[in-house]
């Protein structure tokens, strides 16, 4: 699991305002950028330039500055959706669908984003990284998170209307919301109002 940082997100509800998310991991900062099925409408990997702009916003430091393919865009788009059905078979307590595994491992398998020290000594990416490295990067961080300590964490909000997922990093482990600006805070409003409605 990457953790090295934590910038979180900037996402826009459907009424158009920003609030910051931070899925608490890289593998599913990509669940943000669409997915199988009803996802698809919110697609936006569409090209290259696309998937170096969410791999510029990720949490992966510093960005990286990423050769891509349009071959390899559509790779990531595969490991997303399948990533997506096993996240969400996993929050559920379902067997992970082997098909989808196996685009996991594969992805997992090959050569990931490799740091290095530049002569400056900053931190830096070695050689000149694709979106295949990308990917790789992406898929290990998915098997640390889903076979590690917080495996157990994984969450969708618990808003009705949000499939946001994340994972409950905070040390008591009661996470429910994607965000506290946005679901949270449109509970707290909710809760409220009902109260209010009750005593009027």
């Amino acid at each position: 699991m990457d953790s090295s940082a934590s910038k979180g997100m900037t996402l826009r509800s459907q009424a158009g305002v920003a609030y910051r998310f931070d899925p608490g991991a890289l593998c599913l900062e990509l669940l943000v950028t669409g997915g199988p099925g009803p996802y698809r409408r919110y697609e936006v990997l569409h090209e290259p330039a696309d998937l170096a702009v969410w791999a510029e916003r990720s949490r992966l430091t510093p960005a990286p500055v990423l050769e891509i393919s349009e071959a390899e865009v559509a790779d990531m788009r595969r490991l997303r959706d399948a990533l997506f059905r096993v996240v969400i078979a996993h929050t559920r307590g379902e067997p992970h669908p082997p098909g989808d595994l196996e685009v996991i491992n594969e992805a997992a398998a090959r050569p990931a984003l490799a740091p290095a020290i530049a002569p400056t000594g900053k931190r830096q990416w070695a050689g000149t990284p694709d979106g295949t490295h990308l990917a790789a990067t992406v898929a290990r961080d998915a098997v640390e998170l889903l076979t590690g300590p917080f495996a157990h964490r994984i969450r969708t909000c618990a808003a009705e209307d949000c499939h946001l997922v994340y994972v409950d990093t905070s040390r008591p482990g009661r996470r429910r919301w994607c965000s506290m600006e946005h679901c949270g805070n449109r509970h707290k409003v909710r809760a409220l109002r009902a109260r209010h409605s009750e005593e009027g």
